[in-house]
C-alpha cells in the first residue's frame, strides 16, 4: 500500500477554492471578470509560500479624497481578508495617486487600518489612473507563523 494517491488527494482537497496552482508552492487566484465580461488579464494575487501579493485596485468613484482613500483601503482590507490574512501582515504597499497634494488625506486614512507597525510604503504621484481613479495601491503581505 502507498500513500502518495492519499497525500496527493489531501493537497488537493486543502487548495483554496477559485485558485488554480501553476507550480507547486504557488498559487494564482482569479479576479473579477471585467465589466464586459471578459476574463481580467492579471491574477487578484499569487500566493508563493507565505507571502501575498496583492493586485492593485483602485477607488473608482469617491467624490472627494477622504472618500476615495477609504474606498480603496476597503478594496485592499477585502482582497487580504480574502487570503486569511490581516491588514497587520501587509510589509510592503505602493500607492499611486493622480494628485500628491491628496497626500495628507490619504494618510490620514491610511493609519487607520493598522494596529501594528506600519507596512514599508512606497507614495507615487502619476499622470492619469485607470477610470479616473485618485488612488491605486497594491501590496506584498507575509503570512506570519502562529
Amino acid at each position: 500500500m502507498t500513500l502518495r494517491p492519499i497525500l496527493l488527494a489531501a493537497t488537493f482537497a486543502l487548495a483554496p477554492l477559485n485558485a488554480t496552482a501553476a507550480e507547486p508552492g504557488v498559487t494564482h487566484f482569479p479576479a473579477s471578470p471585467l465589466p464586459s465580461g471578459a476574463a481580467a488579464p492579471y491574477s487578484a494575487a499569487v500566493r508563493a509560500g507565505d507571502t501575498f501579493y496583492i493586485s492593485g485596485t483602485t477607488d473608482r468613484g469617491g467624490a472627494t479624497p477622504t472618500e476615495s482613500a477609504q474606498r480603496v483601503m476597503d478594496n485592499i482590507k477585502r482582497s487580504v481578508e480574502a487570503r486569511g490574512l490581516t491588514m497587520d501582515d501587509l510589509v510592503w504597499v505602493q500607492v499611486f495617486s493622480s494628485n500628491l497634494a491628496d497626500y495628507d488625506a490619504f494618510n490620514a486614512v491610511y493609519r487607520t487600518y493598522f494596529k501594528g507597525p506600519l507596512p514599508a510604503r512606497a507614495y507615487l504621484g502619476v499622470d492619469h489612473l485607470l477610470g479616473n481613479s485618485r488612488f491605486e495601491v497594491m501590496g506584498i503581505a507575509v503570512r506570519r507563523a502562529n
